[in-house]
């Protein structure tokens, strides 16, 4: 095998993969990428096992000769292509030993390599159904639900993104008990309603490569009941799904909410964010005072005799109340919308609030809910 390849096109396109190789793999043979070279075209394949990521670059000149296929170590591939100039690379690799030999300009290198055939295979698409989907709705049903997600490794269930693609919508929900998002596309639908939940850091990897293309295109999306398989522009990535059942979420979201605060987004985050700089650091405890047209923000942190207090108008419907919330958790979700205004609807200082953005659109294809818990004020 012998090819050569533009340094900075082909170190771009490794980049992309390489977020799914771990630091600490017990299985030496992942710790590599795999090359396969076909009539011009190099494929690269990297994996953990559970998710699988493959792009295609066209090379610039190859010859067949001899192996077609080659693992080669990551790591010091990319530190190498790190440190390279904008030129050509000449890849060729020993038949018998697997040696890999790169010339850069006056520079020659050579890696070991490793045996092709030990190299996992990869999983493939059987009894699989299929949708397509935007890559803009993709990016943003990742960003709006992922943050939300658990961090605890003993619910991996609620670790993931849970999707539902129903025959009216397509629904992605992420929460970790104290927050929850339902990110909803009314433009996606399939006539055969299924549910799984999606591991979120293959699908956080998958966003990074969608958002790295300026264009809006379709993203090919196979799901059966073991992996889920996206196929668009030079990729393919393979994700293992996340075994269980997901929470009843619908049943976390209260029905009745008669009060309703209206807010200019960017002017609550600011001052959220500023009383929160007062707030005890292991509650992060805010306090919403509401009454008609006045929201104050206070936030206390007793040990250290600090306080905050911060007034804003508002335009609110319901009766005056006080209600304590995890600035953090609030915050995250008030700086993941996009509108200029948001509503806020709740029922009683013990029960969720509900945060919708104000479109001013209707018939729109998204439809965003994020709830997050109160917390108990302190008297």
């Amino acid at each position: 095998m012998k090819f050569i390849i533009n340094s900075l096109l082909f170190s771009k396109q490794i980049q992309s993969i390489s977020g799914v190789i771990s630091n600490n793999n017990t299985v030496p043979i992942i710790n590599c990428f795999l090359f396969h070279l076909d009539e011009g075209m190099l494929t690269i394949r990297a994996t953990d096992l559970e998710t699988t990521l493959v792009t295609k670059i066209e090379v610039e000149t190859a010859h067949m000769e001899g192996l077609q296929d080659i693992a080669v170590p990551s790591k010091l591939l990319i530190d190498i292509l790190k440190s390279l100039d904008d030129v050509p690379l000449t890849f060729s690799v020993d038949d018998a030993t697997f040696g890999i030999n790169i010339t850069s300009g006056e520079g020659k290198y050579r890696l070991a390599g490793k045996n092709p055939e030990t190299f996992p295979n990869m999983p493939e698409a059987r009894d699989t159904a299929t949708i397509i989907m935007p890559s803009s709705a993709m990016i943003n049903a990742v960003s709006k639900t992922s943050f939300a997600a658990s961090t605890d490794e003993m619910r991996p269930q609620m670790g993931g993104i849970f999707c539902e693609i129903g025959s009216e919508n397509t629904t992605f929900v992420a929460t970790d008990a104290h927050k929850l998002v339902r990110y909803r596309r009314n433009d996606i639908t399939s006539d055969n309603p299924v549910s799984f939940i999606l591991p979120r850091k293959p699908i956080t990897m998958l966003k990074s490569i969608l958002a790295s293309h300026k264009e809006d295109f379709d993203v090919k999306v196979e799901y059966n009941n073991v992996n889920v398989f996206f196929t668009f522009d030079n990729f393919y990535i393979i994700c293992r799904l996340v075994d269980g059942k997901y929470p009843n979420y619908d049943a976390a979201i209260p029905k009745e909410n008669p009060n309703k605060l209206t807010l200019d987004r960017l002017s609550f985050l600011n001052i959220l964010r500023r009383v929160a700089l007062f707030a005890n650091h292991a509650s992060h405890q805010v306090r919403l005072s509401i009454q008609e047209n006045e929201l104050m923000l206070s936030a206390e942190d007793i040990e250290f005799s600090n306080d905050a207090h911060e007034k804003m108008r508002c335009h609110y419907e319901g009766e005056p109340m006080e209600i304590g919330f995890n600035a953090k958790f609030l915050a995250e979700m008030v700086q993941n919308i996009d509108t200029e205004q948001i509503l806020i609807e709740m029922s009683h200082p013990s029960r969720a609030g509900i945060i919708f953005p104000i479109t001013g659109e209707e018939g729109g294809n998204e439809d965003i809910l994020m709830l997050v818990m109160p917390v108990m004020l302190a008297n």
